[in-house]
């Protein structure tokens, strides 16, 4: 596709012929196929992507929503941190209703704390010189879509010796995640739609391992309706043709060998974790990184004490289920009743790339059920 305006890539006549040819290679057979990233989930169901699908290709939605994937303890940890005298605790705004054991960092910051929500670390970084008397504290979630932003953040402070600034790091890396769930016995999965903004960070390489040693295709994915869909497309014509490869559907973006310079600011300031929790895929090795030791003073985790403790998800929420891809959104049993975005009980209703929020919002679960009862095929929608 050669396509300069975001119109061409919502395109429902050219979106209905893709499906259409998904359709004569797969020959109706029931294949399932995971979107790794939670930024595909939110654009499969604003635009209704799965009702242009044949209904024998079941999208399921994987771990690669960040804010979704943290245990309830380093919610707490984060909030024990907030609490702290002299602490300005800055933070993205999707993490802020993020519910721990005892309330959220918004719940801290109507009692008292000062929490504030900032779009970059940089932004934190000019808070700790703004107020050089107080101990600012950066929340860094996310991929290594993000980590870059964080890496470069903490040369910065460490030319300019600003003391003053540290970071609470809850990176995690997308690869291990991957193949924690293709060694799941609960889930088998016939291909991958590879996440389009981690892979600009990390290249295609990473995902050779799932092509060779699982023998299952991944293709890297847009976001667009259209780039997903033909993704979808690629993935089923390897499948039909006997091939497990990967692919590169995004290369408008997607460069094969990364950004170089990215993943050297974060291989000087960040190492890999022996090993992190994950909600709902439980502690997965070498998943999650760390600041290197020579970034010591910078490290909000050896600047504070925090409790560290395992925390268990509330029995009601079925999150860890959701991001494993073995249950949707709305079969959960408190999915739209008790868990809502204004009171979510679980990590996955809160952010936007949640899995949970993006049904609730677009109101895909009661379309999805009725389908599911009514046994109605794909019906074609339009946004332009």
């Amino acid at each position: 596709m050669s396509m300069k305006y975001v119109d061409e890539y919502r395109d429902a006549e050219l979106a209905k012929r893709i499906a259409e040819e998904i359709a004569r290679l797969s020959e109706g057979k029931p294949l399932k196929l995971m979107e790794v990233c939670g930024g595909h989930t939110h654009t499969i169901y604003k635009h209704g992507v799965e009702d242009i699908l044949p209904p024998n290709i079941d999208l399921i939605h994987g771990p690669g929503c960040p804010v979704c994937v943290l245990p309830m303890g380093r919610i707490d940890d984060a909030i024990a941190i907030a609490r702290m005298e002299n602490v300005i605790f800055t933070t993205f705004g999707d993490m802020m209703r993020v519910p721990g054991s005892h309330g959220s960092l918004l719940d801290a910051k109507a009692e008292g704390a000062d929490v504030r929500f900032v779009y970059s670390p940089l932004d934190a970084f000019k808070l700790a010189r703004q107020y050089p008397d107080k101990q600012v504290v950066f929340f860094a979630i996310g991929f290594e879509t993000t980590a870059p932003s964080t890496a470069v953040t903490l040369l910065r402070a460490r030319a300019e010796g600003i003391k003053n600034f540290s970071i609470f790091c809850n990176h995690v890396t997308i690869i291990p995640a991957m193949k924690a769930i293709l060694d799941s016995p609960d889930l088998r999965l016939d291909g991958f739609i590879g996440p389009g903004h981690v892979s600009m960070v990390i290249g295609m390489r990473p995902y050779t391992f799932v092509a060779r040693q699982h023998h299952k295709p991944v293709v890297i994915a847009g976001f667009e309706p259209l780039d997903i869909i033909q993704s979808v497309y690629m993935i089923v014509k390897q499948i039909s043709e006997g091939r497990a490869e990967i692919e590169n559907q995004y290369t408008r973006v997607v460069r094969p060998e990364g950004n170089v310079k990215a993943l050297e600011a974060m291989a000087r300031t960040m190492e890999l974790r022996p090993f992190f929790e994950w909600r709902g895929l439980g502690f997965i090795t070498h998943s999650a990184l760390k600041l290197r030791s020579e970034y010591a003073d910078w490290d909000a985790e050896l600047r504070y004490e925090v409790p560290g403790l395992r925390v268990a998800d509330p029995k009601s929420c079925q999150c860890g289920e959701v991001l494993k891809g073995v249950i949707k959104p709305w079969e959960c049993k408190v999915f739209g009743t008790a868990c809502t975005p204004e009171t979510p009980i679980g990590t996955c209703m809160v952010s936007p790339e949640g899995a949970c929020a993006a049904y609730f919002n677009y109101g895909r679960f009661s379309m999805a059920s009725e389908r599911t009862r009514l046994h109605i095929g794909p019906e074609i929608t339009t946004h332009r």
